[in-house]
């Protein structure tokens, strides 16, 4: 059994919020801050990565 990767999104801001984006189906909305030295944040409860736009690495 494989697990599918994580979503990822691109944001220009380094603060964002998350709401598993599936409506009543999603998790309550999370204030979560992107770190300068990082240039991304993982949501603790989908893990969803969101990686701002100017620090998004280059995988």
């Amino acid at each position: 059994m494989s697990l599918d990767a994580p979503e990822i999104k691109i944001v220009d801001t380094y603060r964002v919020a998350c709401d598993g984006g599936e409506g009543a189906l999603g998790h309550p909305r999370v204030w979560l801050q992107i770190p300068l030295e990082q240039g991304w944040v993982g949501c603790p409860y989908c893990d969803c990565r969101i990686q701002h736009k100017d620090l998004a690495l280059k995988d």
